[in-house]
């Protein structure tokens, strides 16, 4: 397994201030042993370790970088935003410019926003339930919402990564109006609302699931979300923390409610929209985002939200993500997913690969479609031990945990698409030569 001395140091003074050595707990490699390595700088589809190994990354900070690392005209409206001022409590024109793009993009009429992706499916989640005047939300068992308490409930992400119990802090009366169904399920969620109609202020889903490895919606699925909600008086949320201006420029919902033609009641955003920044937003149908204060009497608010640099980071980020960008980003993912399963099937390892648009990921041990949390855990995910640290030492850095989905940029040249195809053999083999005590 790979190991650098200057990622080592760093770590064993991280463990000594930080729990875990982390401050997000899927960076700590527990499921795929060995140290995290420490990155020093990024640039298009590099990263550079402290010890100055250059990696092409598949992880883009978990989605964000959509152009790649440093990208010369996010840095630069970045720079001169901070030559402005960091923060000022106040409104400012970026915050405003930002959701007009955001509203422009997507089925949202008005958005507020946020810090983080927790914040906004919290505030999506709270906004929904004074909305309503009802207290129990449906979510999905592998879908991964934030650690918001009331949704940690069968959640995938680091939760399932680790292999942790049922969420330890969270009083067991917080998540007793949690309803959680097996994802794809409709039978499961007219059971629930025939028992429950009454009482369910929200449904809540990632518009493709990603944090239990990609489980895309079967199709027309979210349109009978929606469907249902409107029939019951419920709010059908859609979570697009990761998918939204990921997979198109309108996020998941270009994929099938602009086709389909049907949007959610609320929806939340981040990643992209923040072009690397901690920033994220929630939107949705006008008579419910104006129950919001000062409009409304649903209470939610933020000291750095929209912050006049990470709104002006995600502004540039959106307005370079044309259409040119998505054609790129599309055609290397395609290309990677070829290589990938190339690779796997020459080396004899049974496997499933998954996406949804340009996010994609691999099943173990299975060549049948993983629609589900529960196939996603049966999986053979002992597999990608020993598949992660061979196309690590080759530099081609994946994300730690067989859960989590591959991310490209439309910075993923032939340069670096052809690192990835020299790596994946070896890693290929190790896969078909692990076992479950490796």
């Amino acid at each position: 397994m790979t190991s650098s001395s200057a990622s080592q140091q760093l770590f064993e003074r991280a463990l000594a201030v930080s729990p875990g050595g982390v401050n997000s707990p899927v960076r700590a490699f527990r499921a795929v042993g060995g140290t995290p390595i420490f990155m020093a700088s990024g640039q298009g589809a590099w990263l550079t370790d402290v010890d100055g190994r250059r990696y092409v990354d598949l992880v883009g900070s978990w989605g964000p970088m959509l152009l790649g690392h440093a990208h010369p005209e996010v840095i630069a409206a970045v720079g001169a935003a901070a030559s402005r001022g960091t923060s000022f409590g106040t409104p400012s024109e970026p915050e405003v410019l930002l959701a007009e793009e955001i509203v422009d993009r997507t089925s949202a009429e008005m958005v507020r926003m946020v810090s983080s992706g927790t914040e906004a499916t919290m505030s999506a989640i709270r906004l929904a339930r004074g909305f309503t005047g009802r207290d129990k939300i449906v979510k999905f068992a592998g879908c991964y919402h934030g650690h918001v308490d009331a949704l940690l409930a069968e959640a995938g992400s680091g939760v399932v990564t680790l292999g942790l119990p049922e969420t330890p802090g969270v009083p067991a009366h917080v998540t007793a109006d949690t309803i959680v169904l097996p994802y794809n399920d409709r039978a499961a969620v007219e059971a629930a609302f025939a028992q429950h109609g009454d009482q369910i202020a929200c449904i809540i889903t990632e518009a493709a699931a990603g944090n239990m490895g990609v489980v895309p919606p079967e199709p027309g699925f979210n349109e009978f979300l929606s469907q249902t909600c409107a029939a019951h008086g419920a709010l059908f949320v859609s979570d697009e923390v990761m998918t939204g201006f990921r997979v198109t420029r309108s996020g998941h919902w270009g994929l099938d409610g602009q086709v389909e033609g049907w949007a959610p009641d609320l929806v939340t955003y981040g990643k992209v929209m923040g072009g690397g920044f901690p920033a994220a937003a929630f939107g949705g149908r006008r008579d419910v985002m104006e129950q919001l204060a000062p409009s409304g009497p649903v209470y939610q608010a933020g000291t750095l939200s929209g912050n006049p640099i990470a709104t002006t980071a995600g502004l540039t980020t959106l307005r370079l993500a044309d259409a040119e960008a998505y054609a790129r980003l599309d055609a290397a993912s395609q290309q990677l997913r070829g290589l990938v399963a190339d690779a796997l099937t020459g080396a004899g390892v049974v496997h499933t690969l998954q996406n949804a648009g340009n996010m994609f990921s691999v099943f173990w041990g299975t060549d049948q479609p993983v629609t589900d949390f529960a196939g996603a855990q049966a999986q053979e995910a002992w597999r990608y031990k020993p598949f992660f640290h061979a196309m690590l030492d080759a530099g081609v850095y994946l994300p730690p945990s067989a859960f989590e989905c591959w991310f490209v940029s439309a910075a993923h040249d032939d340069q670096a698409l052809s690192r990835i195809a020299e790596a994946l053999p070896a890693a290929a083999r190790a896969a078909a030569q692990a076992t479950p005590a490796n």
